[in-house]
Order: C-alpha cells, then sequence, then structure tokens
C-alpha cells in the first residue's frame, strides 16, 4: 500500500462524520497522529478506516494528511490530560491519547517538523494495564458527554472507554456493542473487579451503553457528563436521582 493510500491526522482533534456533508451525525474522531486507511476520494471528503480500531468514516479533506511512512506497530500516545506544544505554524493542542508518531526522547514529528513534547507518554509507563487505567481515570472526571466523542474537551461512554484502554496498552472497538463481544464473562457481580467492563441494555435488549467498573460496587461512565455512580444487580443507580437510570446486561472481562 502507497503513503497516498493511508492519511495521518495532522491537527488535534478531526470531527468524523457518517456522510461525506458537515450536517451529518459525528461517529467519532480522529486524534492527532493517528493513522488510518482511505477507502474513497470526493472532491471535498475522504472516507477512512482507522488503524488502531477498523471504523470507518468521512473527514474533510483540508484534515487530512499524507504520512511520511506506514503504521507504528507500537504507537506512543499522550497520556496528559492535554498539552500545548509550539510548531512553526504557532501553538498545537496534544489531546489525551494523541499519537506521537516517531517519539524519543521527548520528541516527535509531525510531517517534516520535530515537536517537543514535555508530558507523560505511553512510552514510559509502569504497572499493569489495570493500574495505568485507575492511575488516569480522573482526568476524565466531568468531561461533557459528546456523541462521537473521543477527547477530554467530550466523550461517549464508548469513546471513554476506549480511550483509557488504549492507555492502558488495550486496543478497544469503537462501539459499545462491539466492545461487549470481547473477553470473558463474569458471571456475578460480586465477582467483578475493577478494570471489568459493564455494559447495559435498552428494553429491546440491545446494548446501549458501557463503563468502567471500579472497586466498592462503583462504575466510571459517560451520561451526561463523566461520573461515578453505584453499580448493582439490576443495573447503575444515580444517586442524585435516586433511580436506576442503565439495566445491566453483561459484565465482561478484557484484562
Amino acid at each position: 500500500m502507497s503513503p497516498m493510500d493511508q492519511a495521518i491526522c495532522p491537527l488535534s482533534i478531526v470531527p468524523v462524520r457518517k456522510e461525506p456533508d458537515d450536517r451529518a451525525e459525528q461517529v467519532t474522531q480522529w486524534l492527532l497522529g493517528e493513522t488510518a486507511d482511505v477507502q474513497e476520494r470526493t472532491a471535498k471528503w475522504t472516507r477512512l478506516r482507522f488503524h488502531h480500531d477498523n471504523y470507518e468514516g468521512w473527514a474533510d479533506n483540508k484534515q487530512v494528511a499524507v504520512p511520511d511512512g506506514g503504521p507504528e506497530a507500537k504507537p506512543v500516545r499522550s497520556v496528559e490530560q492535554f498539552v500545548h506544544v509550539n510548531s512553526s505554524m504557532g501553538a498545537m493542542l496534544v489531546p489525551f491519547g494523541a499519537v506521537l508518531p516517531g517519539y524519543a526522547q521527548g520528541r516527535f514529528r509531525i510531517g517534516p517538523e520535530e515537536l517537543t513534547f514535555p508530558g507523560r507518554t505511553t512510552a514510559n509507563t509502569n504497572g499493569t494495564a489495570v493500574m495505568r487505567i485507575m492511575a488516569l481515570k480522573d482526568q476524565w472526571m466531568n468531561t461533557p458527554y459528546l456523541w462521537g466523542g473521543r477527547s477530554p474537551f467530550g466523550v461517549d461512554c464508548s469513546g471513554l472507554t476506549q480511550m483509557l484502554f488504549l492507555a492502558g496498552g488495550i486496543s478497544l472497538p469503537r462501539d459499545a456493542w462491539q466492545q461487549a463481544e470481547l473477553g470473558t464473562l463474569v458471571e456475578n457481580i460480586e465477582l467483578a473487579t475493577s478494570g471489568d467492563l459493564a455494559f447495559f441494555r435498552n428494553d429491546a435488549g440491545g446494548i446501549i451503553h458501557v463503563g468502567i467498573v471500579l472497586e466498592g460496587r462503583r462504575i466510571l461512565h459517560a451520561s451526561g457528563r463523566v461520573r461515578v455512580d453505584r453499580l448493582d444487580g439490576q443495573g447503575i443507580c444515580d444517586a442524585t436521582m435516586q433511580q436506576h437510570t442503565h439495566q445491566l446486561h453483561a459484565i465482561r472481562r478484557i484484562l
């Protein structure tokens, strides 16, 4: 596959749409340094398949760049909520989860330019995947809910789980129903441990929500904002509303 058949995200956060139209639904976001295969091009839009999760969507051609080479086998990602770096075009925002191409000794490359990155990355992590996820989760608290979001400026439920697991070195699919097909079933809520994923269904049985199990029968999830609520055998209990807001479908152990 030639470089022209691939793409790299040259901006902090790029909206990815269901159809090639600025008014179309945002289905996900593409973060700085992430790469993709080009599936189709029009005069204004490019349909991409992302290397990190095989998800597809349309991005504006002005927000798509050609990479210098192919995707890295183990891309290094930022695990800071956000960092400003200085480039020849001015300050650039690097959000949590952005890929830092060619990262080495605190420097990375975007196109021909080498930039300094002063924050923490997945290149220098200690402990298990669960330990890394638990250490980073508080950065996401109170992030606004955003359909299709994957950044600390707005995130949806499966975007939150995907980004935290990427920081732990684990690649998850984009949507909750896809994530629910992974791992092994936890037979009883009493057996659930920190880092398990809990999935929730609608009345028709479709999986519509996901969160990360925490110790003490709690769950981290994105609903209105990123928050921690109580988890029981029925589902998620909102302490403020004093009622269950999500119906438990299953708990699965990915890690």
